[in-house]
């Protein structure tokens, strides 16, 4: 049985509302659940987490049934944020109350669905060897996921509105391990339907 208390966690954001995607994504998760491959980007980016060989647990907004479902047909274990209407940095938050007894996390968005799960498991590993906070650089961009120690626990679960972890990040910029990485999956998202892929 794997002990909580020293395992990671791998946190997918999956609660926005994906406004600037246009039609189609009027539906609640109506983004994440548009087809790449005959696959949801929500799930294609969860498939990456678990092939890192994270634990992971998606925060999803209220409606998100069909979502939710996808999900855990993959395994992923998912909370729905009452409040995820407020803004990435409620929805963080929730996450990380929920899975309080984790060493770490790491921390990734459900519309970015080109992230390599090596690169994934190279964020993991720098937590495991003792970094407080790693985050991957392409090119000289600042890239995700994120993976925060356990240490930041109490300032992950204050975070409000929709700044996600920027604000942490700047103040423990100093603290930051970078992973460099020839992943561009890592500054890659899908906000607008022109941003799709013709395929991954």
């Amino acid at each position: 049985m794997t002990d909580t208390k020293t395992a990671l966690m791998g946190i997918l954001l999956a609660a926005g509302a994906g406004r600037r995607f246009g039609s189609g994504a009027n539906a609640i998760g109506g983004k994440l659940l548009h087809e790449l491959d005959g696959v949801a980007i929500g799930v294609r980016s969860a498939r990456n987490m678990l092939a890192a060989g994270l634990p992971v647990t998606a925060v999803v907004r209220p409606g998100s049934e069909r979502l939710a479902q996808l999900l855990r047909a993959e395994g992923v274990t998912v909370t729905v944020c009452a409040n995820a209407a407020q803004g990435m940095g409620v929805s963080l938050a929730h996450a990380i109350a929920a899975t309080r007894d984790a060493q770490g996390w790491v921390v990734a968005l459900g519309d970015m669905p080109r992230i390599e799960p090596a690169t994934i498991a190279r964020i993991a590993e720098a937590l495991r060897n003792g970094a407080r906070i790693a985050a991957p650089r392409f090119k000289g961009e600042r890239g995700l996921p994120v993976g925060f120690s356990a240490a930041f626990g109490g300032e992950l679960v204050a975070l409000k509105g929709d700044e996600g972890a920027r604000s942490l990040i700047k103040r423990h910029h100093a603290e930051v391990d970078w992973i460099e990485v020839e992943d561009a999956g890592v500054v890659f998202d899908i906000d607008r339907q022109e941003d799709i892929p013709a395929s991954l």
